[in-house]
């Protein structure tokens, strides 16, 4: 029996149900798989149900979420990371609602060229939605296929070879199901610290389960120490309460997020760090450094607050800066290390309501 073979029998008995994966023998909904595909790019099954359910019961289609305000699009987003997809996210909406129709490209090779769908998502979005046969690659398939194979060449230089035995056991027929199934393999079964090869379907053609090394890939190169940057965010309260935000750049980290004013980020602590505050006052050192990580750096952020007049005014007060009443900073499109800086300064229920 083959690797295909055994591997769809497997599925039929045990896919995992998921709340964007159509049904057996109901249609498939490609706004639907493309979404959460997006939401799953770097981000765990268990993180992205919440954001999905929330999506699709506000969206429900591709012209609901064309239509939809950005700003709102990226407060519903706020929490999963990785800002950029929320904005290619609604602006590919809006080219599919526009350009075609509110209907996605049937292929791979068109769906890599809408805003956000890389080379993983478009295969895996032609496979599901329509059932083409190519390989979609994440994570997941990337150890199966290393453990399968016991490909020794550690990842990312394995990467094209890892593509290619993948497309070769693409079926003709259930490419879509058999997407998900490679998908489910590597996140039920072939996981990352256990190999649970007694209970996995393809056992007995796993090479690296002959070998006794299937715990042992795949090899990975080493990864570069993380560096640490520094900030400092300047926390401006009015007479009447309201809080200074401002918007960030569309462009880069957090792009079109909203933030506490700060410094910029720097390998180097500044160190006379109030001459680059939005206005002048009196500033006082809050006692929590707040910290975050992100995926090429880790962050640590002193924050200082003041109060002014509620007409006071300064150079860092202009185009981008609004001012928000503490209620209403829940409903602000902050990322989650503005939401530190929050906590830090108001205390850890300032998001309790939040969702």
């Amino acid at each position: 029996m083959s690797f295909t073979s055994r591997l769809l029998d497997w599925y039929d008995r045990s896919r995992r149900e998921l709340p964007w994966r159509a049904l057996p023998g109901t249609p498939v909904d490609a706004y639907r798989v493309w979404l959460s595909e997006i939401m799953l790019q770097q981000t765990t099954v268990a993180a992205v149900k919440e954001y999905y359910l929330d999506f699709t019961s506000r969206w429900p289609d591709v012209h609901a979420l064309a239509a939809a305000d950005l700003d709102m699009v990226l407060k519903r987003w706020a929490g999963l990371g990785y800002y950029a997809r929320a904005r290619n996210l609604h602006k590919c909406a809006r080219i599919v609602a526009d350009r075609h129709e509110g209907r996605f490209p049937r292929s791979a090779d068109e769906l890599v060229k809408l805003p956000g769908i890389g080379p993983y998502t478009a295969a895996a979005v032609a496979a599901i939605a329509f059932d083409e046969p190519v390989a979609a690659v994440d994570g997941n398939v990337e150890r199966v296929i290393s453990r399968l194979y016991a490909i020794e060449t550690p990842l990312p230089d394995s990467k094209p070879q890892i593509k290619t035995l993948t497309q070769d056991l693409v079926p003709g027929e259930r490419p879509g199901d058999f997407a998900q199934a490679m998908m489910d393999l590597g996140a039920t079964v072939c996981a990352p610290r256990k190999a649970n090869c007694l209970i996995c379907p393809v056992q007995a053609l796993c090479e690296a389960r002959r070998l006794g090394v299937a715990e042992e890939l795949p090899r990975k190169r080493p990864k570069p120490a993380r560096p640490t940057r520094f900030g400092t965010v300047f926390w401006i309260e009015r007479d009447d309460g309201a809080v200074l935000l401002h918007r960030r750049e569309e462009q880069g980290l957090l792009g079109g997020m909203m933030e506490v004013p700060s410094t910029p980020w720097s390998e180097v602590a500044a160190i006379e760090p109030l001459h680059q505050a939005p206005i002048a006052a009196h500033w006082t050192r809050c006692d929590d450094v707040v910290e975050h990580t992100f995926t090429h750096f880790h962050l640590r952020l002193d924050v200082v607050r003041a109060r002014i007049a509620t007409n006071q005014t300064g150079p860092g007060m202009g185009p981008g800066c609004r001012w928000v009443k503490p209620q209403d900073l829940l409903d602000e499109a902050l990322p989650s290390v503005m939401k530190k800086v929050v906590a830090a300064v108001l205390g850890p229920d300032a998001f309790k309501r939040r969702r």
